[in-house]
């Protein structure tokens, strides 16, 4: 394993770690280079969850991806659209380097937990946004991810929102174009990557109705995607497994799912 590490942002402090398969071409010439995870731990913008960024990092190593964890820009620093230009920059970093690190460079997806699936899905609604391209050169969307893996996310700061994400991103003075521009399921068009989204109906944080609002965004825009709602299990079950400390065997299932619903989305691993 090579492990690599970057800055995506020098107006943040955000950071970004990589765990790299190491190529042996004359063994496993299909594994030279892989499809690729970046993988974004939730904690409402205010920090960032340990229990949601090694655990399915390595778990999708295993797999055999190339996986990389965005330490997003939090607290004071997630206004102004920061984490969004965090993850812009941490895809176009690497795939100018996808050579080097053996990345396929067409087969990126991202990651994201609670409000690390909110910073995840707004790269995905929101990687072509004016207002973005405004701060970065975006270089023709080489930040748009090819699919997106969102595990009980905060996908709207209306209604049914998470308010301390809703706050942290927005602004505390919550603008209405900032809430409008945040409230993902708004901006969902065919130019949507994939999705695999994961919800529990129990989930006492986060509304369910996040995912169910999302899947119909998708839905109507002829986006493929894939959807999961477990009837059972708190917010912020992780790996669902002793080693997160929410063992549920029945929703432990959605990393198997996503995993099996990349790996075919990506025609890879076969």
């Amino acid at each position: 394993m090579k492990i690599v590490s970057f800055r995506p942002n020098p107006e943040s402090n955000a950071q970004v770690i990589g765990y790299l398969h190491d190529p042996i071409p004359d063994e496993m010439p299909q594994g030279v280079d892989r499809p690729c995870v970046v993988v974004y731990p939730g904690g409402a913008y205010q920090f960032l969850s340990q229990r949601e960024a090694d655990p399915p990092a390595m778990a999708l190593f295993a797999r055999g991806y190339q996986v990389f964890i965005l330490y997003y820009s939090i607290r004071d620093n997630a206004s102004d659209l920061r984490p969004l230009i965090d993850g812009s920059l941490t895809l176009m970093k690497i795939r100018e380097n996808s050579a080097e690190w053996h990345v396929i460079p067409d087969k990126i997806a991202v990651m994201g937990f609670s409000a690390g699936g909110h910073a995840a899905a707004s790269l995905g609604t929101l990687w072509d946004a004016p207002e973005l391209k405004a701060r970065i050169d975006t270089k023709g969307g080489k930040n748009r991810p090819d699919a997106m893996i969102l595990c009980y996310a905060v996908l709207t700061c209306g209604e049914k929102t998470e308010h301390d994400t809703a706050h942290n991103v927005c602004g505390q003075d919550m603008s209405p174009e900032m809430v409008e521009l945040f409230s993902l399921e708004k901006h969902v068009t065919p130019n949507t990557p994939p999705a695999f989204l994961w919800h529990t109906i129990e989930d006492e944080l986060v509304p369910v109705e996040n995912a169910m609002m999302f899947a119909e965004a998708l839905q109507k825009n002829h986006v493929p995607f894939e959807c999961h709602l477990f009837q059972k299990g708190r917010h912020g079950l992780s790996m669902c497994n002793a080693e997160v400390g929410s063992e549920n065997p029945h929703a432990a299932h959605w990393f198997d799912l996503a995993a099996e619903w990349l790996d075919d989305l990506f025609q890879i691993f076969r």
